[in-house]
């Protein structure tokens, strides 16, 4: 087996087919097909079989996905601890959408000027699903919100280091009366992402702590969507604060704070073990971003 071939069969499995890896890696299908069938090849076994349109794996397949995926991994930490220290090559990062959209713009563009050899590459997801990212060797570090189960992140395969701080809020419709708070909620819809989100999992846990229950859940894919419904009266949401103001969403809706769930840490996360010069300068924009941020509020304060 070589790297190359390693390469093109995470790609197919990855794009769901021949004709998306081949655009993905630059490459022919034809060239495509026949590094797929040379593998088989080498190892004496089929990797795919063919449902309709679809490639499907084999059993062999499944059990070389995830050794492909760490001797991947690991030919990028080899490349990275020998060549100079020196921020190179590619960084793929996983985010949450709302820190894609509130809190990475500004550090994305500081890392870009200060490391241009380095090509970001970014995706988004929930919390659970950016974990798996991270411990399936997807993306090389997530930014992700503390997740509320402490065993979510175990030691002996994570590490990480907080970022950011979100004030999370109860967003309602407008008129809601902060005394009958939680009586009046208990009887609507909560609006949120999809199971796996973290801020989710802290409704969850407030709401749990009022002593009452969300009517229904209805699942959407964006917060402006989310606070659109609210705002229109389908229900309640939960988001950060720093989203709703930064897409002046707050002005449609009323915040209101959720006590001891309304302070989430956002974390940087790694495998255990994991470096490089490039992951090793995001995290050092990130935590001195947070560092200056902290210091600039006690100025104010």
């Amino acid at each position: 087996m070589d790297l190359s071939a390693l390469t093109i069969f995470r790609a197919v499995v990855r794009e769901n087919g021949v004709t998306r890896a081949a655009a993905k890696l630059n490459r022919v299908q034809s060239n495509v097909t026949t590094r797929i069938r040379q593998l088989e090849e080498t190892l004496g076994t089929d990797l795919f079989i063919r449902d309709g349109r679809r490639l499907v794996l084999t059993p062999a397949g499944e059990t070389l996905l995830p050794y492909a995926e760490r001797l991947l991994a690991l030919a990028d930490e080899a490349r990275h601890a020998v060549s100079e220290n020196r921020p190179q090559g590619r960084l793929r990062l996983g985010t949450m959408e709302s820190t894609a959209a509130s809190r990475l713009p500004r550090v994305l563009a500081a890392y870009h000027q200060r490391w241009p050899q380095v090509t970001l590459e970014l995706t988004t997801g929930v919390t659970r699903a950016l974990i798996e990212s991270v411990r399936s060797f997807e993306v090389d570090a997530a930014v992700l919100a503390r997740p509320i189960e402490p065993d979510t992140l175990p030691a002996e395969q994570f590490e990480f280091v907080p970022v950011f701080e979100e004030e999370l809020t109860l967003v309602t419709p407008r008129g809601q009366h902060p005394a009958s708070l939680a009586r009046e909620v208990a009887g609507l819809t909560l609006i949120a992402f999809e199971r796996g989100c973290a801020y989710r999992s802290y409704a969850m846990r407030w709401y749990e702590q009022q002593g009452i229950r969300p009517a229904r859940v209805l699942e959407l894919g964006s917060y402006h969507a989310i606070v659109a419904c609210v705002a229109a009266g389908a229900g309640v949401a939960v988001a950060p604060r720093s989203v709703l103001e930064l897409a002046r969403l707050d002005d449609e809706v009323d915040l209101h704070p959720m006590g001891e769930f309304g302070r989430i840490d956002t974390l940087l996360v790694w495998r255990k073990g994991h470096a490089s010069a490039a992951l090793g300068a995001m995290r050092e924009l990130l935590v001195n971003d947070r560092t200056a941020a902290a210091s600039d509020r006690e100025v104010t304060t």
